[in-house]
């Protein structure tokens, strides 16, 4: 690959003058809990069976460790490829190591803004945002974002949405 494709695929997922802000670290630490409790239940049934029947049910822990590992190498980086950024007109949202996408929302296209946040997301102290569009298609959301963010982002967000509508 040359240069200058490297160029211009760097270019259309960092946009020019534009800084994105990252969410908070303590995502990673969301996503590995999760990662976690899928894999044990595997794990534990295949080391069970190993000692009580037979070493040949190590087969059903070992695919599920092996997927947990290569997640907990993996859960990092994703966290850190994860940034949004508050434009003049709309908000950017990237996002994918290997499969990189970013989300361009015009403020006058927003429906509204949702905040959420379940049991593991208030003990660590982040929350989500989620952007609604009249297109599903064009949704996105903003996990990991400490609260006091969280909450300034969507005030923020639905003001500028309002203005931009009442600009129509």
């Amino acid at each position: 690959m040359s240069d200058s494709v490297r160029a211009a695929q760097a270019a259309l997922f960092d946009p020019d003058g534009v800084e994105f802000r990252r969410v908070s670290p303590r995502l990673v630490t969301a996503r590995y809990v999760t990662a976690s409790l899928t894999a044990v239940v595997p794990i534990v049934a295949g080391v069970l069976l190993a000692v009580l029947v037979s070493p040949w049910w190590l087969l059903l822990a070992a695919p599920a460790a092996l997927l947990l590992l290569w997640r907990l190498w993996l859960v990092p980086r994703q966290v850190r490829a994860i940034g949004y950024a508050e434009r003049d007109d709309d908000l950017l949202v990237r996002k994918g190591i290997m499969f990189r996408s970013l989300v361009v929302v015009p403020y006058g296209r927003m429906q509204y803004v949702d905040v959420q946040a379940g049991p593991l997301d208030r003990k660590l102290g982040i929350a989500s945002v989620q952007l609604h569009t009249a297109a599903a298609a064009t949704d996105a959301t903003i996990p990991g974002l400490p609260p006091h963010e969280a909450e300034r982002l969507r005030d923020r967000l639905s003001a500028r949405g309002e203005a931009r509508l009442a600009g129509l």
